[in-house]
């Protein structure tokens, strides 16, 4: 499960399914410098968006995804 203190990068390469999700809340710079450091929180933060909003979307996107590799 994804949480808020997690970095940005770490979601997105464990998570490449995650970018579109990012991307709809605002967070389109995934391949900046801040992203190689940042939290989920602080990016969210920084943009503007509801971090939990965004944390429930990303986690519902991995359930989705895993439920189709069948795991």
């Amino acid at each position: 499960m994804i949480n808020k203190k997690m970095s940005i990068e770490e979601v997105v390469k464990k998570h490449p399914e995650t970018i579109p999700t990012f991307e709809r809340h605002g967070l389109g710079c995934l391949g900046c410098q801040a992203a190689l450091f940042e939290s989920i929180e602080q990016g969210a933060e920084v943009h503007g968006v509801d971090a939990d909003a965004l944390i429930a979307d990303i986690n519902k996107v991995i359930r989705q995804s895993n439920a189709g590799d069948g795991r």
